[in-house]
């Protein structure tokens, strides 16, 4: 039976809706954030017999999308979607020291370098199939931080029934993010709006439940959309069945919640998991709860790991509908790293090992490494790279004193051309976009 999606705002009487419906619609119609009624229980023993990143997933996705999408076309879009290579990186082979049993899940090596291209490539496909069964047309509008963007924006260009309008905030991403938003593309309409990702996220939510926009066919494809999430499960089932480590911890590099939620979702459907690690930069809402403290949102913080930068995670909600607080603080940590301490720990990484971190990586290995210095984290840890260094080679070299080898697709973005429009930070503003 295909598992059915509520929302996080529903009440015993609201009716659930299916895979293909929560996937198109991204928001809920009450404003909250679709999680499955019970996740699936899975039998991860069976799944990590599985050779390859697309024969585990098409075995993940039997439970949570069942027969919505069949065998076939599922295995279609998979192969398509993960077709990179995904490394887990043992950082210091010599026992002691905070590295030993480390392991770095290098999460950019897809078309825009980032971790989101696995959830962005699946959806994309996802959607055109159910768009194309029910002969229908979507407009995506996604709020993005830095990389969600470029990976929708590729993720998505040139597919049938689909345009994309993205949002990104002025003056707030790196020279080389923005070089890849800014990418021509097909069907693809870049934003940039004159305030910061809370603006973004802020108008973005505006507009789904904005009665003009009711005709317009909207749907997300950042983390508000559980269909994001899914495909950000496959890693940590990936990186479980190859780490020596019955039980591994995660190490997840933060903003809005979205890659941790895809752990946790993962682990609530089976899959065996020590403890999850959430390492924030100076926007701490997060380790402000976890924390018992009474925490509020607060308004975002400008850091050097600018995909982190989200003072109101919206994801924090769903995973207040998974976990209650008690359970939620005994599964996760979370550790708080500003500016100095990440530049410090990239320099320490890399003069202890020769691995070479991004910003957003760096504050990772640095949660890890105070961890263990308290003793509080002596097992085996994998840690999410979530963004490759070369899309901040301002930051790398301040800390290392080079610039990372660019791969030869981040060159190859700069000669599609560009096309963006700027806008006021307001759904009025946005109006014109998604009416067209």
């Amino acid at each position: 039976m295909p598992t059915p999606y509520r929302s996080t705002r529903s009440t015993p009487d609201t009716e659930t809706v299916s895979f293909g419906d929560a996937l198109l619609r991204g928001l809920a119609p009450d404003g909250g954030l679709y999680v499955p009624q019970n996740p699936p229980r899975i039998s991860f023993a069976r799944i990590f017999e599985g050779d390859t990143l697309p024969n585990m997933a098409c075995k993940v996705f039997e439970g949570w999308v069942g027969e919505e999408i069949p065998a076939p076309d599922q295995e279609r879009i998979v192969r398509d979607a993960f077709d990179f290579p995904v490394p887990i990186v043992p950082l210091a082979p010599t026992e002691g020291g905070p590295w030993s049993d480390t392991f770095v899940l290098e999460l950019f090596h897809g078309p825009t370098l980032s971790f989101k291209d696995f959830g962005a490539r699946t959806m994309a496909r996802w959607m055109g199939y159910f768009l194309e069964q029910r002969s229908e047309r979507a407009t995506i509008l996604v709020a993005t931080s830095g990389d969600t963007g470029s990976a929708v924006a590729d993720g998505f260009a040139g597919q049938e029934r689909i345009r994309v309008v993205l949002l990104y905030s002025k003056d707030k991403v790196s020279r080389v993010q923005e070089q890849q938003l800014i990418a021509a593309r097909p069907g693809v309409q870049s934003l940039r709006v004159a305030g910061d990702f809370d603006d973004c996220q802020r108008i973005a939510k505006e507009a789904f439940v904005h009665p003009a926009f009711a005709g317009a066919g909207l749907s997300s494809a950042n983390s508000i959309n559980v269909g994001r999430l899914l495909p950000q499960m496959m890693y940590y089932v990936l990186a479980a069945s190859r780490v020596p480590a019955e039980k591994p911890w995660f190490c997840v590099p933060s903003g809005n919640l979205g890659n941790l939620t895809g752990g946790v979702l993962a682990h609530l459907s089976g899959l065996p998991v020590a403890g999850f690690l959430a390492a924030h930069n100076a926007n701490d809402f997060f380790p402000r709860f976890l924390s018992g403290k009474d925490a509020g949102f607060a308004p975002t913080i400008r850091t050097l790991s600018n995909a982190m930068d989200v003072g109101a995670p919206s994801n924090f909600e769903r995973l207040q509908a998974l976990l209650d607080r008690p359970t939620m603080q005994r599964l996760i940590r979370a550790e708080r790293v500003l500016d100095e301490d990440t530049v410090a720990s990239m320099r320490r990484v890399y003069e202890a090992t020769g691995y070479v971190a991004d910003p957003h990586t760096a504050v990772g290995l640095e949660a890890v490494r105070r961890q263990r210095e308290l003793g509080a984290l002596q097992e085996p840890v994998v840690v999410l790279a979530t963004a490759h260094p070369a899309k901040f080679p301002e930051t790398v070299h301040a800390a290392l004193g080079f610039e990372p080898d660019a791969p030869d697709r981040l060159a190859a973005i700069g000669a599609q051309g560009t096309a963006f429009e700027e806008i006021a930070p307001s759904v009025e503003a946005l109006r014109p976009y998604l009416v067209a």
